[in-house]
């Protein structure tokens, strides 16, 4: 509200944002458990006084320099980047906050940075105990890189005691930040082994790169097995809202859920084959390997972007960057009127579209898109009509509790009705002449969101009229994802009549 919006309609900021963040937590990962796999694997080419192991370890660390310090330090960049762009008031709150945070992880960043060149360029040329030294002092920094960002990161879905002292410790020291932390930990040994693997492909058979192998496919066996229980510990410290969205209630989340099991699966299947036959770890292998790390990573970023809805910070902000607290006060004096960054202040006939319009880039353009593939608002609302979708946005935090409430009046609720309906679906923009509610009208006004009429020519076929209209006074119970009906007896009744002479049951 108090920003502009990069509006790119057929793209969605949130699409970009994930498409970055989930290739940099990728590498950034790597960055951290790579640092102790290289330190590993120089200490056993030390112990075992193997020079052709100990020269793969330096041509890994040359691999290792250029992804991580290039190519991660190009996406961190471009995450700050994008997510200035697309949501400025989250980043601007989390810098405010946690100023002192970041400007320790910079810190860390900057000795990280050193430490990796001094190791690698110090190769050979430098005694063997001094320069395991070098190795952990950047493993230990990227360490704790990974330890602050997390903090501040797992705030965002579990503020904890933060909501009412709002200090950097309690906020900073929230529940998720320990399950979190050690979680992410396996999971940058995981990208370590995975890594390994797959660079190792393309080596000549040797009996270096033999063992070298079996090290790398225990590093992602251990590592996911490792993971499994601080990632039931994350869990078990959401908050409510958030645990019931993981656990089924949102159905994104449920196939994320089902590909980082297949996923995980995978990976330690494979993992074991190459183990017990390194010769098996062939540029195709270790790709799909390499693919279900990937999974791995991007499934658990999304499923915890995912779990956080409707907010961008839990109990605080919306993903739309309105504040929890001022909702109200949006409701009753309107969102044009406060917004900084709208050209209409007061809506008319003529220019209610256009008004809908900036209330959609600022409200809704967040989580949806128009003609995209990612949540389109086109396919959303094409089975509403503008009334529908009037009484829909007013109450669509009540019935879809991952979306962020209407912070508007209702005339302005009128004027995103009329935009969606009129300007991108095409529908007819007009106020209904009668309060007399018909069957049709009383489905559109309470079902259309969810259902088409013609999924009741089936789903309630044979049914009798006691329990078609026995299931409308119990929806919610019925399925826990369906709001209860809001009609009065009277509207129930009707409605019973409507479905019933759609599925062409009892008269």
């Amino acid at each position: 509200m108090n920003y502009p919006v990069w509006f790119l309609p057929a793209i969605g900021g949130g699409t970009l944002i994930a498409f970055i963040a989930i290739v940099h937590v990728f590498v950034s990962h790597f960055a951290v458990g790579g640092g102790a796999f290289l330190i590993a694997l120089e200490k056993k080419a030390y112990k075992e006084e193997n020079k052709e192991m100990l020269e793969i370890v330096k041509r890994f660390a040359r691999f290792f320099i250029l992804l991580t310090m290039v190519f991660g330090s190009i996406t961190g960049v471009g995450i700050w980047f994008i997510t200035a762009l697309v949501n400025p008031g989250g980043i601007s709150f989390l810098i405010h906050n946690f100023v002192f945070g970041w400007a320790a992880e910079w810190v860390f960043f900057v000795l990280e940075i050193i430490a990796a060149f001094v190791y690698y360029y110090t190769f050979g040329k430098m005694d063997r105990k001094t320069h395991l030294k070098v190795g952990w002092i950047y493993f230990i920094s990227a360490w704790m890189s990974l330890f602050l960002i997390t903090g501040i990161i797992d705030f965002m879905l579990t503020p904890g005691k933060w909501l009412e002292s709002h200090t950097f410790w309690t906020g900073f020291f929230n529940p998720s930040l320990f399950p979190s932390v050690f979680f992410r930990t396996f999971m940058s040994f995981l990208m370590a082994g995975v890594f390994g693997l797959f660079v190792l492909s393309f080596y000549e058979k040797s009996a270096a790169k033999e063992k070298f192998v079996k090290y790398s496919s225990l590093w992602v066996i251990i590592s996911i097995i490792l993971m499994i229980p601080f990632a039931l510990w994350y869990v078990s410290v959401l908050p409510v809202e958030a645990k019931s969205l993981v656990m089924g209630k949102s159905p994104t989340i449920v196939i994320t859920k089902q590909v980082l099991t297949y996923s995980s699966i995978a990976g330690i299947l494979l993992g074991a084959i190459v183990y017990l036959k390194p010769d098996f770890n062939k540029f195709f292998v270790s790709l799909i390997i390499f693919l279900a790390g990937f999974l791995i990573i991007g499934s658990f970023e999304w499923t915890r972007e995912a779990a956080r809805r409707p907010y961008v910070i839990n109990k605080v902000m919306y993903s739309n960057m309105i504040f929890e607290n001022e909702v109200e006060s949006l409701k009753s004096e309107g969102f044009l009127k406060k917004a900084k960054w709208v050209s209409i202040r007061n809506i008319t006939d003529e220019n209610k579209i256009q008004a809908g319009k900036e209330i959609f880039i600022h409200q809704c353009y967040a989580c949806h898109t128009i003609g995209g593939f990612n949540n389109d608002i086109k396919e959303r609302a094409k089975s509403m009509s503008y009334t529908a979708l009037a009484r829909y946005i007013e109450k669509i935090h009540k019935v879809r509790y991952f979306m962020p409430p209407f912070a508007g009046t209702k005339e302005e609720a009128k004027a995103l009705a009329a935009f969606i309906a009129g300007d991108l679906l095409g529908k007819e923009v007009k106020e209904p002449e009668s309060q007399k509610l018909d069957g049709k009208t009383i489905f559109e006004n309470n079902c259309s969101s969810c259902h088409e009429v013609e999924d009741f020519e089936d789903l309630i076929s044979g049914w009798s009229k006691e329990k078609v209209r026995k299931a409308l006074d119990m929806l919610d119970k019925l399925n826990e994802e369906m709001p209860p009906f809001e009609g009065t007896p009277k509207e129930k009744d009707t409605l019973t009549e409507y479905l019933l002479k759609i599925s062409g049951g009892e008269k």
